[in-house]
């Protein structure tokens, strides 16, 4: 086998394995309805994702992924907020209720992973076809 090997610094890695731990923090606290230990936990939640995803940013892949990632971070934040702050059920906009409101960062990360791999799908049969 001759594939690129691809490589992280273990610093970096030991950072975005706290990230995890972080990430169930808030998430634990949000089933437990821990509401400040929750709220308290959506800053290093997504402070690690945004560091990951800058760190990231020189790779297409990682970059698409971790933007997926702070992208969801971000909806499951909201929603979190939404429950905590009993604004869940309540129609805040147009017949949108607030935890609904998650569907926005759902979507865009979503689309940011669609983008991604329909480039490289379409790039892909460019190139299988001669025309790249």
């Amino acid at each position: 086998m001759n594939e690129p090997l691809y490589t992280i610094p273990l610093a970096q890695r030991r950072k975005e394995n706290l990230h995890i731990v972080f990430w169930l923090m808030k998430d634990i606290s949000w089933c437990l309805m821990w509401r400040t230990f929750g709220m308290i936990m959506i800053v290093p939640t997504l402070g690690a994702a945004i560091w990951i995803t800058w760190r990231g940013r020189a790779f297409a892949t990682d970059l698409a992924h971790n933007l997926a990632v702070v992208f969801w971070i971000t909806a499951n934040a909201w929603w979190m907020t939404a429950e905590f702050f009993d604004f869940d059920e309540k129609i805040l906009w147009h017949g949108i209720s607030g935890r609904h409101f998650a569907l926005i960062p759902f979507a865009i990360g979503a689309a940011v992973l669609l983008k991604h791999y329909l480039g490289e799908f379409l790039a892909a049969r460019m190139a299988g076809s001669g025309r790249a």
